[in-house]
């Protein structure tokens, strides 16, 4: 297999359909399909359902498409440092942010390394602490932001942040940040919460197991959209840092109060590979995002947010 063969297998697999992969990669549709072709001779497997509306990933397909994306951003990796060698601090850079906090980091941290680094190439990835523990061991993403709860052997972490998890409910549900509400209170209220094993859920298991709760779970959601969509229609109480909903908070779309007795607190951390090198321009991308989460919480536009470096 070559790399041509990999990109269009990729490019195929992305817009499930050749006519499309064709068009992005600027090619006729028959040189597409006959390097998918000659990648399917290859490897000695179908890698596509060839179904009405598409093509369809098969199951070896789907481990093909793992290892070749990683394949592909190591090369774009070595392109972007290659192309620039030796005209200062260069190259491509994938941070990985959490949901709750790309928001407010996002924007800040792009002004910063375009201002510092005009030369170094910057991608975001968004995910769950787990999954973003996941790409950084196996290499799709160069550092990133977890709880401090997604640890592993391969990975080092620098605790940044501590916030404490408040609960948040629509404006009528009486909630105020000067009056935390007891865990066991919630027993009588409709939740949402995150699925497991997100680290918010973890938290609040290990919570209610300790002090013997047992909470009513309206509904379960991997998606934090969709866990502020189903609090503003009206279907439960939820738990998040408040920065995860910092808008709605001080629009009075929603309202929040901490959690107390017990008071439940999740850890930002650092999380860089203790697997490979990490490379002098992801190091410098690194020291400006840690900057920038440091000066959102001095600003106050990081609700609740400790710093915890010194």
């Amino acid at each position: 297999m070559d790399f041509k063969q990999l990109r269009a297998f990729l490019t195929v697999a992305e817009t499930g359909n050749v006519t499309r992969a064709a068009d992005v990669l600027h090619l006729v549709q028959p040189a597409v399909s006959r390097q998918v072709r000659l990648l399917e001779e290859d490897v000695g497997v179908q890698l596509f359902e060839r179904e009405r509306h598409g093509m369809v990933l098969t199951e070896a397909g789907q481990t093909l498409a793992a290892y070749a994306r990683r394949a592909m951003l190591e090369l774009d990796r070595a392109r972007a440092e290659m192309s620039s060698a030796g005209s200062g601090i260069s190259g491509l850079v994938t941070l990985g942010l959490l949901p709750s906090t790309i928001d407010i980091v996002s924007s800040a941290l792009l002004s910063a390394i375009n201002h510092s680094y005009p030369d170094v190439r910057v991608r975001i990835a968004m995910g769950y602490a787990g999954t973003l523990a996941r790409w950084l061991e196996t290499g799709e993403i160069d550092a990133a932001l977890l709880y401090g709860a997604e640890r592993s052997s391969e990975i080092q972490v620098t605790p940044l942040v501590e916030e404490a998890l408040w609960v948040i409910g629509l404006p009528d549900a009486g909630l105020v940040p000067e009056s935390p509400v007891k865990l066991a209170s919630l027993e009588t209220q409709k939740l949402i919460l995150p699925s497991a094993p997100h680290g918010i859920r973890s938290l609040v298991e290990h919570a209610c197991a300790v002090a013997h709760v047992t909470l009513n779970l309206s509904a379960e959601t991997n998606a934090l959209s969709v866990q502020r969509s189903l609090v503003l229609g009206g279907h439960g109480l939820t738990i998040l840092p408040p920065i995860a909903v910092a808008e709605d908070l001080r629009t009075n779309l929603l309202s929040g109060a901490p959690l107390g007795d017990p008071e439940i607190t999740r850890t930002i951390v650092l999380g860089l590979p203790d697997n490979r090198p990490t490379a002098r321009h992801v190091r410098c991308a690194v020291d400006l995002l840690i900057g920038v989460v440091q000066e959102r919480i001095e600003a106050g536009a990081w609700p609740q947010g400790r710093w915890l470096r010194h």
